[in-house]
């Protein structure tokens, strides 16, 4: 499983010079995430000036709008990540994030017979299972087989290559291998790391909230202070 950063909001000098000025420590050492939502709130009551020494500084105004939950100002910035290695029932725990704006590998258009089989990680850490897993993979790969057995036979009968492959995907697994690429707004993935980075969720897509936050202590760190480390610890 692989987490990686595509892209974030940037916010360019010329954009900052249009605004009333911050104090210069906000734009030297702050990022741009964070910068963001700083000046969406500051926007809301023209406090452009500070007026709070207690949330003067971007950490400390920012952990106020978590304490009194004023946290809309963070769907400005947002964040784009790419997901490899992971499962076709990860896109069905991500699509229940409304806000989230997720692209995935068409198994339409797109040959599915070489994709993997991701064991389930709870699973690949007990060595007690490894003859399941292993029947696991033999049945991934005889789904496969079928898989490609459909579409030669359909292209053969006359069915276009996409008509041939949106029938045979029924048969693969929840468990097959896909790629994503998804968006959202550092207030969306804060509740995407709120309901999923925990104990209860699915192992796998706990492990990817997981990464999602390291990145966001990068790029946002402000924005994800309140936030615990691994709750499984």
């Amino acid at each position: 499983m692989k987490v990686e950063l595509l892209a974030h909001t940037v916010i360019t000098d010329p954009a900052l010079d249009l605004l009333p000025p911050l104090s210069p420590r906000s734009r030297d050492h702050t990022t741009s995430p964070d910068h963001l939502a700083e000046i969406a709130g500051r926007q809301c009551y023209k406090s452009w000036h500070r007026p709070n020494p207690g949330t003067a500084e971007n950490a400390d105004y920012l952990a106020h709008i978590l304490e009194i939950d004023h946290t809309s100002i963070m769907e400005h910035a947002t964040a784009t990540f790419r997901l490899t290695g992971v499962s076709r029932n990860l896109l069905v725990e991500l699509s229940r994030h409304r806000h989230l704006s997720p692209s995935v590998v068409s198994q339409r258009y797109v040959d599915e017979s070489l994709g993997k089989f991701i064991v389930p990680p709870d699973l690949a850490d007990d060595s007690d299972m490894d003859e399941i897993i292993k029947d696991m993979i033999s049945h991934h790969s005889k789904m496969t087989h079928l898989y490609a057995k459909t579409v030669r036979a359909m292209v053969q009968k006359g069915y276009t290559r996409k008509q041939a492959r949106q029938a045979a995907r029924a048969i693969l697994p929840g468990g097959h291998e896909t790629e994503i690429i998804v968006t959202g707004n550092i207030r969306a993935w804060r509740h995407v790391i709120h309901m999923r980075y925990s104990v209860h969720a699915d192992v796998e897509i706990c492990r990817v909230a997981g990464e999602i936050l390291e990145h966001l202590r990068k790029i946002a760190p402000h924005q994800v202070q309140d936030i615990e480390d691994d709750p499984r610890q």
